[in-house]
């Protein structure tokens, strides 16, 4: 059974990591995003995971606006992987246990395979303050980027930092 808000939001307390979280109407674009979030302060991201024919899957997780050369990144020599592509639904909820329009870098909390990359924008990392969902779209957390790494660490994953707009 994949984790719930509550258990994530017990997890923040045990890691003494301070969040906020606004619940609203469920999002499931960049678009919709943006137009019912309100006044959050800080980045606005969204996460996306993708695998390759090999079984490589990666988490990637970016700013909002930021455009994904899904080639190039499949290109890049920080990873080894082959082309990439969106990962199906079913795979999602197996590996993340979150649905699409769901996907969280806070659902590292149901990872069980460590063929997992973790990729992060370094763009993104340039805001003190990142909003993500809480394993689900109908709310959005906000969380210090330094406490975003903290929980990423915790399950022992070491994130690459990647400039999507160099790549």
């Amino acid at each position: 059974m994949p984790a719930s808000e509550s258990d994530l939001l017990c997890l923040f307390e045990h890691l003494n990591i301070e969040t906020n979280t606004t619940y609203h109407a469920p999002m499931y674009t960049v678009e919709e995003s943006q137009a019912l979030r309100g006044e959050l302060q800080g980045g606005h991201c969204k996460s996306l995971f993708l695998k390759d024919k090999k079984h490589n899957f990666l988490l990637v997780v970016m700013s909002e606006d930021q455009r994904l050369d899904i080639k190039a990144l499949s290109q890049s020599s920080l990873l080894n992987v082959g082309r990439l592509s969106f990962a199906s639904a079913d795979r999602m909820v197996d590996m993340l246990g979150v649905t699409p329009g769901s996907v969280t870098p806070f659902s590292l909390i149901n990872v069980t395979n460590k063929e997992l990359s973790v990729v992060l924008d370094a763009g993104m990392l340039k805001h003190d303050y990142l909003n993500y969902h809480p394993l689900h779209n109908e709310a959005t957390t906000t969380i210090l980027k330094d406490d975003l790494l903290k929980f990423i660490n915790h399950f022992g994953f070491s994130p690459i930092v990647i400039d999507f707009d160099h790549l």
